[in-house]
């Protein structure tokens, strides 16, 4: 084979993962985590701007796909990781934090307001005090959190990390207690959880932001009108952008 044969091969053999980087670099890739009833799909459902109420208080057994394409070609890719159902579940957080890692994570909280769910096979509606809830969400992130920090000391770039406040509607006037609570450094239960995975991965290495967001808007009148549940939404996607270069 002529040396401009063997040049031009390797060319060609290079170009998928070269397109790969671009579509990555224009299209990052997000996992969406958090216990069952936190609003996972709701959540991302308004973001990729497909949102179908009727399935707002419907869980997935599956990891769920959404793409949110903006001007310029830009968008993100995400993928919700489905918060019950063991095996499913550990075998989503496996795929996206070890054998094909994402760039972000949106990991999804709700101040103790997860809609409860009954175990698959059971009927009937299901009861859990907030304390309750706020121990089942910190079980969750604790797990969660160790396969952030393995997928973070193996990446040779920064992560970022945005905790996702959810049901915002229900606590709209105390919305800074709330992100102060989840925040590093902040003293609470799950700021100790955050502070840990930050000194496993290195603080340099991790980006961490909190936000709050309500996805479910009500009236003018309302705790949490749609204006301002619009202006939550907007300020998580423009974090989001500002994170992944976009802006």
């Amino acid at each position: 084979m002529s040396r401009s044969s063997e040049s031009l091969r390797r060319r060609l053999a290079a170009m998928p993962e070269r397109i790969g980087h671009a579509a990555r670099g224009r299209y990052p890739v997000v996992a969406v985590t958090g216990m069952t009833g936190v609003g996972k799909t709701q959540l991302t459902d308004r973001l990729a701007g497909s949102a179908d109420e009727a399935a707002a208080d419907v869980g997935s057994a599956v990891m769920e796909k959404r793409t949110r394409r903006s001007s310029g070609l830009r968008g993100f890719r995400f993928r919700v990781v489905p918060g019950d159902n063991a095996a499913t579940r550990l075998g989503a957080l496996d795929e996206v934090f070890h054998d094909d890692p994402v760039d972000g994570v949106l990991p999804v909280v709700a101040n103790g307001h997860a809609t409860a769910r009954r175990a698959a096979g059971t009927s009937g509606a299901a009861e859990a005090s907030r304390e309750e809830q706020l121990a089942a969400e910190l079980e969750d992130w604790s797990i969660t959190s160790h396969r952030i920090a393995s997928m973070a000391v193996r990446r040779d770039r920064p992560i970022w990390l945005v905790i996702v406040v959810t049901k915002a509607d229900l606590f709209a006037d105390e919305l800074a207690d709330v992100v102060h609570y989840y925040s590093p450094g902040s003293g609470s239960p799950f700021a100790d959880k955050v502070d840990e995975l930050r000194a496993l991965a290195g603080g340099a290495r991790l980006s961490v932001d909190v936000l709050a967001v309500s996805t479910l808007p009500g009236d003018r009148k309302s705790a949490m009108p749609a204006k301002r549940s619009t202006q939550l939404l907007d300020a998580l996607a423009t974090r989001l952008e500002q994170l992944s270069g976009h802006r």
